[in-house]
């Protein structure tokens, strides 16, 4: 018997900062207390208890910390985004969403 390796690409096309920020997520039907674990341009991986169903929207603002962007104060990010994934983590769960459109905060 011949066994293979099969290599699977990466799918990711941005470069991704692991930044643990405190989150407040808004659906239409609830808000959501969350953790990031992970941000890029594109999407974001956020800590929650419990599951958002996948394909629903989202809204949420993160303050990028000054030090992390070398400038002299925090930066609000106003996010729109679609919950892509909901998975089991620990007590908790793993929420990657895709960023859909996002605002700074002036």
């Amino acid at each position: 018997m011949v066994s293979a390796t099969v290599h699977i690409p990466e799918m990711r096309n941005s470069v991704r900062f692991p930044l643990r920020l405190p989150v407040a997520l808004r659906t239409e039907e609830q808000k959501v207390q969350a953790q990031t674990q992970n941000i890029s341009a594109g999407g974001v991986l956020f800590e929650v208890e419990q599951d958002l169903p996948v394909g629903s929207t989202i809204e949420f603002t993160i303050a990028m910390p000054a030090e992390i962007l070398g400038l002299g104060k925090d930066v609000l990010v106003n996010c729109v985004g679609r919950v892509v994934r909901c998975i089991p983590e620990g007590d908790g769960r793993a929420v990657a969403a895709v960023i859909d459109d996002y605002k700074f905060e002036r």
